[in-house]
């Protein structure tokens, strides 16, 4: 029981840094390393940790976002994705992360398929306009799954700012509400003020920072 108590452990660590290193992290590629983002790596870079109970999350709550959403967006079709969606994914990853202020590095399907294959990890996909435009990855957490964390969030530039991602959000709290999660968190870096005021705006509360630095991305696999 022990050995298999481990192996559970190494498993989730390895989730995690994967996770870290996807949404987090500018690889270090010698062709093409950037030195003020490997600078802050090396120095430490601060991520605010926000919370959001799911029993405030009300039907007037959900009706007070619906409202700020464009009507055309509040239409769009979400579903729980496959492996096959794998490459829509890693498509909008790599094109919606150009425009933020997070470090980035493109993704390889390989990647996607490690958080996918996860059992306490699920994927959301927003279809809107006939075209799959933005995704979400929900992942739990904690000794008996009671949280529900938002680990990566990304939407295609074209559809940006328009309510997309809230309605992902939205999505995400009636599918954690089934689970009977007690409680959202997510984190956010905090020179990324567009995702924080999104964040924000959903009526997440800040309960701490995090430092990372150089080896909680690195992954070694064997």
């Amino acid at each position: 029981m022990c050995g298999k108590n481990i192996d559970l452990k190494k498993s989730l660590n390895l989730k995690r840094k994967t996770l870290r290193s996807l949404f987090l992290y500018l690889e270090k590629h010698k062709d093409a390393i950037n030195t003020e983002v490997d600078k802050k790596v090396l120095d430490g870079m601060v991520y605010i940790q926000m919370r959001l109970p799911v029993d405030k999350i009300t039907e007037q709550f959900e009706k007070n976002v619906k409202d700020k959403v464009e009507a055309n967006i509040y239409q769009a079709n979400i579903r729980v994705a496959n492996e096959k969606d794998l490459e829509i994914v890693k498509e909008i990853y790599n094109k919606s992360w150009l425009t933020s202020n997070t470090p980035f590095r493109p993704i390889e399907k390989s990647t996607l398929k490690t958080i996918f294959n996860d059992p306490n990890t699920t994927f959301l996909i927003a279809r809107v306009y006939g075209i799959d435009g933005a995704f979400l990855i929900i992942d739990f957490e904690g000794d008996n799954n009671e949280y529900g964390v938002i680990a990566g969030l990304g939407v295609l530039p074209r559809y940006q700012r328009k309510g997309l991602g809230t309605i992902l959000g939205l999505a995400a709290w009636s599918y954690l509400k089934e689970k009977g999660i007690k409680e959202l968190r997510c984190e956010v870096y905090k020179d990324n003020k567009v995702s924080y005021n999104f964040i924000k705006g959903l009526q997440f509360e800040e309960f701490g920072e995090k430092i990372y630095r150089k080896e909680d991305f690195h992954i070694n696999e064997h």
